[in-house]
């Protein structure tokens, strides 16, 4: 059984877990695995190759990202320093707290990319400038 989230604040791997059949296998994301309620649900895909997506942070939204099909990184800024993970199984989450940047590349052919957040979609909660976001950070403003 998959462990929730023990803390809000840094980014991490969340294991879903994965049940085992011999028909297929299933992994579940719910509210008992992720350290937020679920409010929106969405999925990328058919990305051309060369192409990134996010290239933002959240004001106040929390997000758990998984590959469902193939796979591509997601480098994850904190306003000072760039990690960057590889996600490549549907029974591996990324959870990624409110201020941080984000942008998903290097996406393999027919991935598909499983987005969950904490809050509905509201244009003003994104930051769309890497430059604001970090004298925002650097200001102590998010």
């Amino acid at each position: 059984m998959a462990k929730k989230a023990d803390n809000r604040d840094n980014v991490h791997i969340i294991e879903l877990g994965k049940i085992r059949d011999k028909r297929g296998n299933l992994s579940v994301i719910d509210e008992s695995k992720i350290p937020f309620k679920i409010e929106r649900t969405y999925w990328i895909y058919d990305v051309p190759g060369g192409e990134h997506r996010g290239a933002h942070a959240y004001r106040s939204s929390l997000e758990l990202i998984t590959a469902l099909s193939g796979s591509f990184d997601v480098a994850v800024h904190d306003g000072t320093h760039e990690e960057v993970f590889h996600l490549d199984r549907c029974s591996r989450g990324l959870y990624i707290p409110s201020g941080t940047w984000r942008q998903m590349r290097n996406f393999a052919t027919n991935s598909i990319a499983l987005v969950v957040t904490s809050t509905p979609y509201t244009p003003h909660d994104y930051i769309r400038d890497f430059q604001e976001y970090t004298m925002l950070k650097k200001e102590g403003r998010i």
